[in-house]
C-alpha cells in the first residue's frame, strides 16, 4: 500500500517536472520542499539533507545520525516586479490546483512517513520473546476465537485505494493548457505577473551569502539532533526502566522458572577457566576479549568506568593505581552490582558505602598479588559488573605503560608492564581499546607505538581520544586534534576513532556529572560544528556501543574454530593418557586429593584398632629408655655408694619423690606423645602393597606434620598422672616370688646395658687391646697409651682396697700421678679423674651384677625383713618399685591416648584436610607429577569445549 502511494506521489512530480509555466526558475521537484523531497525521493542527488533510513543497529555507533532533520524553511526567489491585474479565474484556479496538490501529498507522504515511524518504533522495541511467558496464556489463543483472515480481507487493498487518488493524466493535460495560456505574448502572461505581484511582495526575503546558510543550516541540524537525542535518551531511559521492571520479576521467580545464564556470562566462565588453565596466554588461547592498554594517568581507568556507569577502582593523583589486569564483565541485570569471581558478596554501586569498599577490596587484592620485590603483577582479577542498559562484553584493563622507573618501582616494571601487554595484544582475536591522552602532545605517546607493532594494519584496534576538552583548549590548531581522530599522526592504524570526556579531573564526580558535562562539551564544540569530528565518533556511550558490537563480531566470527582446537587438544590428551595410563582412572588434583584424604582418615582409625598390650610395650620401653640415665646415675649409683641400707632407703625415697614432682609426669607426657607421632607416621608411610601410590606421599607427609604441629596434649593429664606414679613409687611390697624374679631380671638387664656401655667407652679411652692390634694392625695414639698406662695404675687401686668410695681423693690422684710420672708418663690430674669414673663405674657394675645373682635366692629372706641375715637386697626393691611404676604409667598412658588424644588428633587430620582442600596452591604443591597434571589439563580442556559448545548454542539461539 505504501508502495503504491510513493508510486502515485511520484507520477505528481514527474508531471510537474515536465510542465512548464514559461517563468525562469528550478524545476518542479526543485521546489519541492525539503521534506517533500526526503519522502519521494530520498536518493535524489541535489538533495543535501536528506534522511537516512532510521536503525537500530549500531552500524554507525551513534543515535546522532540517525535522527530526522525539523523542517527546514527554504529561501524563496524573488521575481521582477510586475503591474497588478485582476485576473481572478487564473488566480483561482491556480490555488484550487496549489491547494489540491497540497492535500494529496501530504496524504501520501504522511501516510509514508506514519509507516516509516512505525518501522522504527518497531525496530527500537527490545526483544521480549524470552518474556513471553509473562502475558496470559489466553493472549496466544486469540487467533483460535478470532479470524483475522476475514478481518484482513475486509479491509481495502491497494487497487481500491488508488482508485481513490486523482486522474494525474488530466491533471497534466490542465497545466498543459494552462501553459499556452500563459505563454510569452500572451494576454494571461501580463495576467499572471500582476496577480502574483501580491504574492511575491508578502514572501520576500533579504539576499544571504553562501557561507551564512550554510551555517544556519548546521546550526540547525545539530539543534535538531540534540532534540531527538534527548528525546530518544527519554525513550532509552522508559525502556530501561522496564527492562528492569522484567528483569527484577524473574529474580523474584514469580512463576518459579529457572531462567538460563546470559551469553555474557558463559562466555566470561570461559574465560575464567582459560586463565587458570593457560596462564601463560600461549596459543591455545584465542578467544576474543576486549584489552585496554594506554600511557599511565591517561584515563584508561575513567574511560572503563563510563562504560561500566560506576566509579569501581581506585584513584590516585600520578602514582600508578593499576598494578594488576583487571578482567570485568559487563552484562545487563536489573540492579547495578559487582561482585568477584571468587566471592558471593554483591557490591551495591548505587550506594557510597560500597562503591567505597569495593575500590578497597580491589586494591587490597592487587597489592596481595604482587610478589615482594615487585611493582605489577600478572595475576588477574576477575570482576563481574550488572546493571539496566550496560553492553555486554569482556574488558582487560592493563598497568599503564610508563617511560620511566621511578623511585619506589622495582627495576624490572617498565618491561614487566611492556610483556603484560604484548601477553595479552598478541592475541589474534584481541580487541585493542587504545587509550591516548588528549591534553598531552601526541609525540610523547608510547603505547600507540607498541600497539602498531601488535597490530600493525589495525583491524582490531579502536582509538580512543581521551580528556578532549582540555585539548581543545589547550591546542593551538583544532586542526591537529582533527588528524589524531583521523589516523593522520600516528603511524597506527585502527579500525575506529573516537573522543570522549571523562569529566573535569575531580576524583568526587559522580558517572552522571560527568555524562551531562560531556554532552554539553560536545553540544558547544567547536570541533563538532566545524565538522572536524562527526556525530558517532563523540561521547563514551557511542564508543561503548562500538566496542559492544566489535566484540561480538569478533566472539561469533572466532568462537567456533576456537572450539574445534580445543577439541583437537582434548583428542590429543586422552590418546596420550590411554598409552601412559591404560588401567587408571582419570583422577583430578581434586579427585585425588579427595582419594588421599580418605585414606588418611582409614589409617587414622586403624590407631583405634592397635591392641592394648602392644600400646602398653611400646610405652613402657620408650618411658624407661628415657628416665634409665636418670634413674642409674642420679638415683642407684649414689644411693649404693651409702653403707647403710637405711641410708640407702632414705636417700632413695627422696630422690625419687623429688623426680616425680617435677620432671617423672612431664617425661612421661612426652614420651606418650612421641608414641603416638611415631604409630601415626607408622600407619601413614607403611606401603600398602599393590595399592599403595607413591603420589600420595608427600601429601600424607604434610598432613601428618601439621597435624602433629597442631596437637596439644591435655594439660590435666600430667597432675593426675603425677599422683599416680606417687603411689606406685612408695610401695615397697612385693607379692611373689613371680613379682621378685621379674625385678631381678630388669635389674640385670640394665645393668649389663650399663656395662656394655662403660667397657665401650674404656676401649675408646685407651685404645684396642693386643688381639685387636696384632688380628686389624690397628695401634695406638700417644693419648690412649696415656690413658692405658693411667688405667693399669688406677686397677691395681681398686684392687687394693674393694670397698673404696666413687671419688679419688686429692691425694690419691698426687699418688697416681707420681707414679705415672716415675714410669716417664706425664698425665694431668683432669685425665686421672675422668678415667677413674670409668674405671670405678665399670667395677661398681660388676658388683652389682655379682649381687643379683646372690639375690635370687633372696626372696624368702625378704619375707622375713633379712631378720637373722647378712644379705640385703634393696636395691631388688628399688628396680621392682621403678619397674611397676613403668607398668601403671603405661597403663594409664595407654587409657589416655585411646580414650582421648587418638581422637583429638583425628579432629587436628581431619581439620588439616579441610585447610588444604580449600588452598589451592598447598595442593598443587603436594600433589604433583605428569600424571597429575595431564588430569588437570583433560578435565579443564573437557569443561572449557562442554561450555564453549554450550556458548555457540546458545549464540545461535540467539540469531
Amino acid at each position: 500500500m505504501w508502495r503504491t502511494r510513493a508510486a502515485a506521489a511520484c507520477v505528481i512530480c514527474r508531471s510537474l517536472a515536465n510542465s512548464s509555466y514559461g517563468i525562469k526558475r528550478k524545476s518542479a521537484l526543485q521546489n519541492l520542499h525539503l521534506v517533500s523531497r526526503s519522502i519521494h525521493h530520498p536518493y535524489y542527488p541535489s538533495s543535501k539533507f536528506q534522511r537516512p533510513p532510521l536503525r537500530i543497529s549500531i552500524k554507525l555507533f551513534s543515535s546522532l545520525n540517525c535522527l530526522p532533520l525539523r523542517k527546514t524553511k527554504l529561501l524563496n526567489v524573488k521575481h521582477g516586479y510586475q503591474f497588478h491585474r485582476n485576473f481572478w479565474l487564473a488566480r483561482l484556479a491556480s490555488r484550487l490546483l496549489k491547494v489540491r496538490y497540497l492535500i494529496l501529498g501530504s496524504a501520501v507522504g504522511g501516510g509514508y512517513t506514519a509507516k516509516k515511524t512505525y518501522d522504527q518504533w518497531k525496530d527500537m522495541m527490545p526483544d521480549l520473546n524470552e518474556y513471553k511467558w509473562i502475558v496470559p496464556d489466553f493472549v496466544w489463543e486469540l487467533d483460535e476465537h478470532i479470524d483475522f483472515e476475514k478481518l484482513i480481507k475486509a479491509l481495502p487493498d491497494a487497487d481500491d485505494l488508488a482508485k481513490l487518488l486523482p486522474d494525474f493524466d488530466k491533471i497534466g493535460e490542465t497545466f498543459t493548457s494552462l501553459k499556452g495560456f500563459f505563454s510569452p505574448g500572451s494576454p494571461g502572461e501580463t495576467a499572471f505577473r500582476a496577480t502574483d505581484q501580491g504574492y511575491d511582495n508578502d514572501k520576500q526575503f533579504k539576499k544571504i551569502s553562501d557561507k551564512e546558510k550554510i551555517d544556519q543550516l548546521q546550526e540547525e541540524l545539530l539543534r535538531t539532533q540534540l532534540k531527538y537525542q534527548r528525546m530518544l535518551e527519554r525513550l532509552e531511559k522508559e525502556n530501561k526502566e522496564l527492562r528492569k521492571l522484567v528483569l527484577q520479576r524473574d529474580d523474584k521467580g514469580i512463576h518459579q522458572r529457572k531462567l538460563k545464564k546470559s551469553l555474557i556470562d558463559m562466555y566470561s566462565e570461559v574465560l575464567d577457566i582459560l586463565s587458570d588453565y593457560d596462564a601463560s596466554y600461549n596459543t591455545q588461547d584465542h578467544l576474543p576479549r576486549v584489552v585496554v592498554v594506554g600511557d599511565q594517568s591517561a584515563g584508561k581507568t575513567s574511560v572503563l568506568e563510563m562504560i561500566a556507569q560506576a566509579r569501581i577502582f581506585p584513584r590516585g593523583s600520578g602514582e600508578m593505581m593499576t598494578r594488576s589486569p583487571v578482567k570485568v564483565t559487563l552484562s545487563e541485570g536489573p540492579h547495578h552490582v559487582a561482585l568477584f569471581k571468587d566471592s558471593s558478596r554483591e557490591f551495591d554501586l548505587t550506594k557510597e558505602e560500597d562503591l567505597a569498599a569495593l575500590r578497597n577490596e580491589i586494591e587490597i587484592r592487587m597489592r596481595n598479588s604482587v610478589k615482594e620485590g615487585c611493582t605489577v603483577s600478572t595475576e588477574t582479577i576477575s570482576l563481574s559488573v550488572k546493571g539496566p542498559g550496560l553492553q555486554r562484553m569482556v574488558l582487560v584493563d592493563l598497568p599503564g605503560v610508563i617511560s620511566t622507573v621511578t623511585s619506589g618501582m622495582a627495576p624490572d616494571t617498565k618491561e614487566t608492564i611492556f610483556s603484560i601487554s604484548k601477553a595479552y595484544m598478541q592475541n589474534p582475536n584481541a580487541i585493542i581499546l587504545c587509550i591516548q591522552d588528549g591534553s598531552v602532545d601526541a609525540e610523547r605517546s608510547i603505547v600507540t607505538d607498541l600497539v602498531s607493532q601488535m597490530d600493525p594494519q589495525g583491524k582490531r584496534t579502536i582509538f580512543v581520544l581521551t580528556k578532549v576538552d582540555l585539548a581543545e583548549k589547550n591546542v593551538a590548531s583544532p586542526s591537529r586534534i582533527q588528524q589524531i581522530i583521523e589516523g593522520k599522526l600516528f603511524p597506527m592504524k585502527a579500525l575506529g576513532y573516537f573522543a570522549v570526556v571523562t569529566g573535569k579531573g575531580n576524583s568526587s564526580e559522580s558517572i552522571e556529572s560527568i555524562k551531562e558535562y560531556e554532552e554539553e562539551f560536545f553540544q558547544n564544540s567547536k570541533l563538532l560544528k566545524t565538522c572536524m569530528l562527526k556525530a558517532h565518533q563523540v561521547t563514551t556511550k557511542n564508543l561503548s556501543l562500538a566496542v559492544s558490537d566489535c566484540f561480538w563480531k569478533m566472539v561469533r566470527e572466532s568462537v567456533e574454530q576456537q572450539a574445534d582446537a580445543f577439541k583437537a587438544t582434548r583428542f590429543n590428551l586422552e590418546t596420550e593418557w590411554k598409552n601412559n595410563y591404560p588401567r587408571l582412572r582419570e583422577l583430578d588434583r581434586n579427585e585425588l586429593f579427595e582419594k588421599a584424604k580418605n585414606e588418611i582418615l582409614d589409617e587414622v582409625i586403624s590407631l583405634t584398632q592397635v591392641t592394648p598390650k602392644h600400646w602398653e610395650e611400646i610405652l613402657q620401653k620408650t618411658l624407661w629408655e628415657r628416665v634409665s640415665t636418670h634413674v642409674i646415675e642420679n638415683i642407684y649409683l649414689p644411693a649404693a655408694q651409702t653403707m647403710n641400707s637405711g641410708t640407702f632407703n632414705t636417700t632413695v625415697d627422696i630422690k625419687l619423690k623429688q623426680w616425680t614432682d617435677k620432671q617423672l609426669p612431664n617425661k612421661a607426657v612426652e614420651v606418650a606423645w612421641e608414641t603416638l607421632q611415631e604409630e601415626f607416621s607408622r600407619f601413614m608411610t607403611e606401603p600398602k602393597g599393590k595399592e599403595h601410590d607413591d603420589i600420595f606421599d608427600k601429601l600424607k607427609q604434610a598432613v601428618k606434620e601439621e597435624s602433629i604441629k597442631r596437637h596439644k596434649w591435655n594439660e590435666r593429664a600430667e597432675d593426675s598422672l603425677r599422683v599416680i606414679q606417687h603411689n606406685a613409687l612408695e610401695d615397697r611390697s612385693i607379692s611373689d616370688k613371680q613379682q621378685w624374679d621379674a625385678a631381678i631380671h630388669f635389674m640385670e638387664e640394665t645393668l649389663q646395658s650399663r656395662l656394655k656401655d662403660t667397657e665401650s667407652v674404656i676401649e675408646d679411652m685407651v685404645g684396642p687391646d693386643w688381639k685387636k692390634r696384632w688380628l686389624y694392625w690397628i695401634g695406638r695414639t700417644k693419648e690412649q697409651n696415656i690413658r692405658n698406662e693411667t688405667k693399669n695404675e688406677l686397677e691395681k687401686l681398686i684392687k687394693c682396697s674393694e670397698e673404696h668410695a666413687a671419688y679419688l681423693a686429692n691425694d690419691e690422684v698426687t699418688t697416681v700421678r707420681k707414679n705415672l710420672e716415675a714410669r716417664g708418663v706425664t698425665v694431668d690430674p683432669c685425665l686421672i679423674k675422668d678415667t677413674w669414673h670409668q674405671i670405678y663405674r665399670r667395677y661398681f657394675l660388676k658388683t652389682a651384677l655379682n649381687h643379683c645373682n646372690l639375690c635370687r635366692r633372696g626372696f624368702y629372706y625378704y619375707q622375713r625383713h633379712f631378720v637373722d641375715s647378712e644379705l640385703e637386697c634393696n636395691d631388688i626393691v628399688l628396680f621392682w618399685r621403678i619397674q611397676r611404676m613403668l607398668a601403671i604409667t603405661a597403663n594409664t598412658l595407654r587409657q589416655q591416648l585411646t580414650n582421648t588424644e587418638v581422637r583429638r588428633l583425628e579432629k587436628n587430620v581431619k581439620e588439616v584436610l579441610e585447610d588444604f582442600a580449600e588452598d589451592n596452591e598447598k595442593k598443587v604443591k603436594l600433589l604433583t607429577g605428569k600424571r597429575v597434571q595431564l588430569a588437570e589439563d583433560l578435565k579443564k580442556v573437557r569443561e572449557i569445549q562442554e561450555k564453549l559448545e554450550a556458548f555457540i548454542e546458545a549464540l545461535h539461539q540467539e540469531k
